[in-house]
């Protein structure tokens, strides 16, 4: 298996320019790995860097789009403090991405910004969502008609213990793969969903699909043992960003990471045609959304 995995030897969030085999691995589904850029956590955030900041049955703080500050166990004084930490993680974030894909920055949607406290390898969760599996991002109640997921990682772990990721095959190889498994798309299904307030639009081709590969890749226990795919341990103090809903993955253990999600058009890649959108409509043969 082709490398997964492409190390970029930078210190500062604002890259000095990018490079276009940088951009093609991102738009591969390749993640790039920053092993000497670190989100930096001041002694009052440190302080505060534990699972009983979590408000009680959810997985990770948030900060939404629009400001609004979700899921701190605290005061006021608290959620300052958590507040600020995830803004300036958010902004170092945007530096990131505008300076690697500067072309993305006329279209691209920032989403949420999260912070997850809790140690990934006592979570308890049913097998869909169960991200210690091998998988690519696609949720049943949020179709999105092949917009791109785009994400920047940190380790922030006070401790140094690494965050440990499985990274697996190119997306493409996975689609082929699972392809005979997956059941027809019924759009008067997708209609009723939607009816039902099951999905929050209709689910197009494209998002039954993405379903379907995302179900199936975590169901198949000898794919998730014996498909190609190598271990990394994201060691505290580094960041990765990749297409989510592309990069093969699972996160195995660690505990504290930083995450800022954001949304893309396919349409306004570098290389449109390299989306899971573009390939699963080169497999299927004809329009999906």
């Amino acid at each position: 298996m082709e490398a997964q995995i492409l190390e970029i030897d930078a210190t500062e969030w604002q890259l000095p320019a990018t490079r276009k085999e940088w951009i093609a691995a991102l738009e591969a589904g390749k993640v790039l790995y920053f092993p000497r850029l670190a989100f930096q956590p001041d002694a009052a955030e440190r302080a505060l860097m534990k699972p009983e900041l979590l408000a009680t049955g959810i997985r990770s703080i948030t900060l939404e789009a629009q400001g609004r500050l979700k899921g701190v166990n605290g005061g006021p004084d608290e959620q300052a403090v958590v507040m600020r930490m995830m803004a300036r993680f958010r902004h170092q974030a945007e530096q990131l991405i505008a300076s690697l894909v500067p072309d993305y920055m006329k279209s691209i949607r920032f989403a949420t910004t999260s912070y997850r406290p809790l140690q990934v390898e006592t979570r308890q969760q049913t097998w869909r969502g169960d991200d210690k599996r091998l998988h690519v991002d696609a949720f049943a109640g949020r179709p999105n008609h092949g917009e791109r997921i785009l994400r920047v990682f940190a380790n922030v772990n006070p401790d140094g213990v690494p965050r440990v990721w499985r990274v697996g095959e190119p997306f493409e190889d996975a689609a082929r793969r699972f392809m005979p498994r997956m059941e027809k798309y019924r759009r008067w299904h997708a209609l009723y969903l939607r009816a039902m307030y099951k999905t929050k639009k209709v689910r197009s081709e494209y998002d039954h699909l993405m379903l379907q590969l995302h179900d199936a890749m975590k169901l198949d226990m000898e794919y998730q043992k014996t498909s190609p795919q190598v271990t990394m341990p994201f060691p505290a103090g580094s960041v990765w960003v990749c297409f989510s809903d592309q990069t093969t993955h699972a996160a195995m253990s660690g505990q504290h990471m930083m995450e800022q999600t954001l949304h893309l058009p396919p349409e306004c890649q570098y290389d449109p045609a390299s989306s899971p959108l573009g390939i699963l409509t080169r497999i299927v043969g004809h329009e999906l959304v």
